[in-house]
């Protein structure tokens, strides 16, 4: 691709199979460069997570015919967190989105309006999802789950935000370059302290295909979202463990004077005995875990998976151009 003096925009898209929305994808971002952002250079990284289906088959023919297309074929699936921050190593952009999902449920025709409130003294500009068109209880879960990470002290970007946003990319340096074995991108956002906007839109529905997001899915990034950016719930773990230890004494010592003072007989006892050894049980075993979360990720950062590498790229310049894939 020749060279130009126009601002560019890096856009990047994770897919996993999905060769019934990739060409769309496409088409739409490019018609919104051709229709609307004609001041701008743009890029569309397509960060293939190492499909099985016919996903980059397609993706090579659209990388033929547009040079704006760039595909990254990942050597083995990473995750969508890990999947983008390959790409954001990538971008050559003055400005970034990290996320254009494949299917378009958050829609690239969003652009221009974050470009126009994309002002000077401004590092971020949201994607806010309106209207989600989602089931009940996933609409309920994840407004429960931001609920905790607000209160977990966690630092959150502005609710409902997701990775559809558009981001300078001092920033995204700033990122890149604090790494992580599993990088929470809007959290990492966030914890920049950007100045920033926001735009809502409608979240689209899904018209092709499965998303690949299960639920085991979505729970273990709520659980890394919490873990790698809130440290008050080890600190709650210790205080309230610190509490209950106060408040078993103290039953305790209670309990020894009623017994020698013959107020209260042994088997009067026995249905507070099996409801604290339960409660005590369980909560133990609930702070274990979290502790055990806090343990996984440290080890997961000090003996990471081996790397995941590039196993295709194409329309890029020459491999040693480019930082290597790590994930």
């Amino acid at each position: 691709m020749v060279a130009s003096s126009q601002p560019m925009i890096s856009i990047i898209t994770p897919c996993y199979n999905e060769e019934g929305n990739v060409e769309r994808c496409a088409a739409e971002v490019k018609e919104v460069f051709e229709s609307q952002l004609l001041d701008y250079d743009y890029e569309h990284i397509f960060c293939d997570n190492s499909s099985i289906d016919g996903t980059v088959e397609v993706l090579r023919h659209i990388a033929a015919t547009d040079p704006h297309v760039k595909v990254i074929v990942n050597s083995r699936n990473v995750g969508p967190f890990r999947n983008i921050a390959n790409g954001m190593r990538n971008v050559s952009g003055d400005l970034v989105v990290p996320m254009v999902p494949a299917d378009v449920q958050d829609p690239p025709v969003v652009i221009p309006q974050m470009v126009r409130l994309l002002t000077p003294d401004l590092d971020v500009v949201y994607g806010i999802r309106g209207k989600r068109k989602e089931a009940l209880p996933l609409r309920v879960g994840r407004r429960f789950y931001y609920g905790v990470l607000k209160l977990s002290g966690g630092t959150t970007p502005p609710a409902n935000a997701g990775e559809f946003m558009l981001v300078r990319r001092h920033l995204i340096e700033s990122i890149n370059a604090a790494g992580g074995s599993y990088p929470y991108i809007r959290g990492m956002v966030a914890q920049t302290n950007p100045r920033f906007a926001t735009v809502t839109y409608p979240w689209g529905e899904r018209t092709v295909g499965k998303s690949r997001n299960s639920i085991p899915d979505l729970f273990d990034q709520a659980l890394n979202g919490i873990i790698s950016t809130a440290r008050t719930p080890i600190r709650w773990a210790l205080l309230l463990g610190m509490l209950l230890s106060v408040v078993g004494i103290v039953t305790a010592i209670v309990n020894l004077v009623l017994f020698l003072t013959g107020q209260t007989g042994a088997e009067q006892g026995v249905p507070t005995l099996i409801v604290a050894t339960f409660f005590f049980g369980g909560l133990q075993l609930f702070f274990l875990g979290l502790i055990g979360e806090y343990v996984v990720s440290i080890h997961a950062s000090v003996r990471p998976e081996p790397p995941m590498y590039d196993r295709e790229r194409i329309n890029f310049g020459k491999p040693s151009d480019h930082p290597p894939a790590v994930g």
